[in-house]
């Protein structure tokens, strides 16, 4: 069962984070175009499937705590530091995603920001940011995963 949990664990983690990190990395460069020649039809409708993508991958990603604790449970690691810090780091990460990144991709796609005022370029080098910080989030815990400090599991 370990193993089982294990595979849909990771796989879950690949297929669904790894469109994430992506679709909401290249957002940022997208919406600077299209806000540096305003009206571009291509820009626009690429800006709306790179967030689609962000959101619909977001909600299966929730696969990957569920496999996670899933597998720490069998493995009996649930409370061990490296599986307490990379749960907590995963948390923050989501957070981040849900409260900052897919929020200010909306307000870049309406072109208005909070208080109804126009976004600009500044707006997306602090979405790039936020974007940047959330994909190191998921790097720390990759690492953690991997070399689990601590762990009485691996050498």
């Amino acid at each position: 069962m370990t193993k089982l949990f294990l595979i849909l664990h990771i796989l879950a983690a690949i297929v669904a984070i790894g469109p994430v990190a992506v679709a909401a990395s290249m957002f940022p460069p997208v919406a600077r175009k299209a806000l540096a020649a305003p009206g571009g039809v291509e820009d626009t409708a690429t800006l709306g499937v790179l967030n689609r993508i962000c959101k619909v991958y977001a909600l299966v990603a929730i696969a990957v705590p569920m496999f996670g604790f899933a597998a720490a449970g069998v493995m009996k690691v649930t409370g061990q530091t490296w599986v307490v810090v990379s749960i907590v780091l995963t948390a923050v990460a989501a957070i981040l995603l849900a409260a900052l990144v897919l929020p200010r991709q909306a307000e870049l796609l309406a072109g208005k920001g909070p208080r109804g005022r126009e976004v600009g370029v500044k707006d997306t080098k602090q979405l790039a940011m936020y974007t940047g910080i959330f994909n190191l989030l998921w790097a720390a815990v990759t690492v953690i995963m991997i070399v689990r400090p601590g762990s009485t599991l691996g050498h």
